[in-house]
C-alpha cells in the first residue's frame, strides 16, 4: 500500500465524526481534521441552563517519504503549537486534544525510537477552563510497525485496521 492509500484510508477513518479538510491546511501536513463537539444541560426550558460542555480534537496528518528525528521534531512542534492556537479555554471548556498521525515509507530507527518519548500537555486555569493532551502516532509502512506516545495508543486500532 503506498502513502496517498493509507492516508486515504486513515482519512476514511475519521469521516464520519470529523470534518476534513485537504485544502488551506497548515504546512507541512497533507490534510487535518476537526472534531467540535457541544453539550448543555438544563431543567424544562433551555433559559434554565445548568451546565454546559466543550470537548474538541485538532487532527494533523503528515506524510513523508523518510521521517528523521529532525522531521519527526518539526512537525511535533507544529502540530501542537497550531493545535494550541485554535484552542479557546473558558467556563465550559473540558478539552481539546491535538493528535499528530504520520504516515512515511520509512522511519529510522532512531525517530522511531523517540516516538514514546513526545508528550505535551497544558491545563487552562488550573484545569478549571479544561485541558489539552497530545496524542502521536507514526506508521512505517516499510515494515508495518507502528510507534506510538502514551495517548497515542488507543488509535493503534483505528490505523492498523485501515
Amino acid at each position: 500500500m503506498t502513502r496517498e492509500e493509507k492516508l486515504e484510508s486513515v482519512l476514511n477513518a475519521f469521516t464520519r465524526y470529523y470534518t476534513i479538510r485537504k485544502d488551506g491546511v497548515t504546512p507541512p501536513f497533507a490534510a487535518e481534521a476537526d472534531f467540535i463537539s457541544h453539550n448543555e444541560q438544563y431543567i424544562l426550558v433551555k433559559s434554565a441552563k445548568i451546565s454546559e460542555m466543550d470537548s474538541n480534537e485538532y487532527v494533523f496528518f503528515a506524510s513523508e517519504e523518510d521521517l528523521t528525528l529532525e522531521k519527526l521534531t518539526e512537525l511535533d512542534k507544529t502540530a501542537w503549537e497550531t493545535g494550541l492556537s485554535r484552542v479557546v479555554p473558558k467556563s465550559g471548556h473540558r478539552n481539546s486534544d491535538v493528535t499528530l498521525i504520520i504516515i512515511a515509507d520509512k522511519i529510522e530507527e532512531d525517530a522511531f525510537k523517540q516516538i514514546k518519548k513526545f508528550k505535551h500537555s497544558k491545563s487552562y486555569l488550573f484545569t478549571i477552563h479544561g485541558w489539552s493532551n497530545y496524542k502521536l502516532i507514526a506508521i512505517d509502512l516499510s515494515n508495518g510497525k507502528t510507534a506510538y506516545n502514551r495517548h497515542g495508543r488507543d488509535l493503534k486500532k483505528i490505523i492498523n485496521n485501515k
